[in-house]
């Protein structure tokens, strides 16, 4: 985990009353894991501890993202599928799954990776906030 941090991040420990960054960037609990790019951007959040493998994907995620917000499909879809492969069944992978689908329409224009986000978070995740979010993706 210290591995994975120190080569994708530039850690930073900011107390959740640390002002005036806990004010600017709205920490309130800690732990508070914010991903932000060179421009101060922030790209993903999560509050709570998180075990290991969940910490990685959940870096993975934001990396993901990242990628996604710069128009950087590819990177993204890597990222969301590395995240994946860690924890197929964590709780960023609902979201993976329907940004994955989503880069891979962005990258193609083909609506069929769209349908299959809505199908796989029907069966995998139906209850999640994502596959309510894929419901109009059922029609392609």
């Amino acid at each position: 985990m210290k591995r994975f941090v120190l080569e994708h991040f530039i850690p930073l420990m900011v107390p959740f009353d640390a002002k005036p960054l806990s004010r600017d960037f709205n920490i309130k609990w800690t732990p508070t894991l914010i991903t932000l790019g060179s421009d101060r951007r922030e790209h993903h959040r999560t509050v709570g501890f998180l075990d290991p493998d969940g910490f990685v994907a959940n870096g993975l995620l934001g990396i993901g993202k990242y990628h996604f917000d710069n128009s950087r499909y590819r990177e993204a879809v890597a990222s969301f599928e590395e995240a994946l492969t860690l924890q197929p069944e964590g709780n960023c992978a609902a979201e993976a799954i329907f940004l994955k689908g989503v880069s891979l329409y962005k990258i193609s224009g083909d609506r069929k990776p769209l349908k299959e986000v809505y199908e796989t978070l029907q069966q995998r995740f139906p209850d999640s906030e994502w596959a309510g979010k894929a419901e109009p993706y059922r029609q392609f």
